[in-house]
């Protein structure tokens, strides 16, 4: 009995470690530059990935560089990476190589948050990013490329090797919510639809059931 007993123990202490959370109208915050604040990703389903479109809202005033979704491989580290460079640029990169897109610069910028969507397919290459629901021009890269699974799925900071290699000069220093993954290229009116607070079936990681482990200083805050 008392080994039954112990058994159900650990059962539920497992389960409960893999209960998936929503956060729906929550967000992490993430208020101070570290190498040990960030958190861990877990998706629906490994798999290997020949198109996706990567979902989130990012609030913060930095101005250098920073990771906002960092997916590296045992092989690659910027497997899947998306990065700001700058204040007006974004860049993503696949597979080790990486294409940037740039928005005019405001003389008097305004402190909003910001909704970007991304995405690419294997087979035309062709990368889409929309920043607040407007669409810049249409870039390529790794056509033909699949993109690995196992993947190690970081926010807050950009992996230079499985699971780490952080710099406190990339980390990421504000709020993020509503961050969601599909492994497939989402349509118009899907996009506009996951702008306005809808929700898509099916997707590889979901806000609203979200399997994620919290690392040193990150905060579950109500959302702006």
């Amino acid at each position: 009995m008392k080994v039954l007993q112990s058994f159900l123990l650990v059962l539920v202490s497992s389960l409960g470690s893999l209960a998936l959370q929503d956060l729906e109208r929550k967000t992490l915050v993430f208020p101070e530059a570290s190498i040990t604040a960030y958190a861990v990703l877990r998706p629906a389903r490994q798999q290997p990935l020949t198109s996706f479109t990567v979902c989130l809202r990012s609030y913060t005033d930095l101005s250098r560089a920073h990771s906002l979704f960092s997916y590296a491989t045992r092989k690659a580290d910027n497997e899947l990476l998306l990065f700001k460079p700058k204040t007006n640029q974004y860049s993503l990169y696949v597979g080790g190589s990486v294409v940037t897109f740039s928005v005019a610069d405001n003389p008097v910028p305004k402190l909003l948050p910001e909704h970007i969507c991304v995405s690419w397919e294997s087979a035309t290459g062709i990368i889409q990013l929309w920043l607040n629901g407007v669409s810049l021009p249409r870039k390529g890269m790794k056509r033909g490329y699949t993109i690995s699974p196992e993947a190690s799925i970081v926010l807050g900071q950009e992996q230079d090797s499985f699971g780490g290699g952080f710099d406190i000069n990339q980390s990421f220093v504000g709020e993020m919510t509503d961050v969601y993954m599909w492994d497939r290229v989402l349509s118009l009116d899907e996009l506009a639809l996951v702008q306005n607070g809808g929700r898509l079936s099916d997707p590889l990681i979901d806000w609203q059931s979200l399997n994620y482990e919290i690392k040193g200083y990150v905060v579950v805050k109500p959302s702006w």
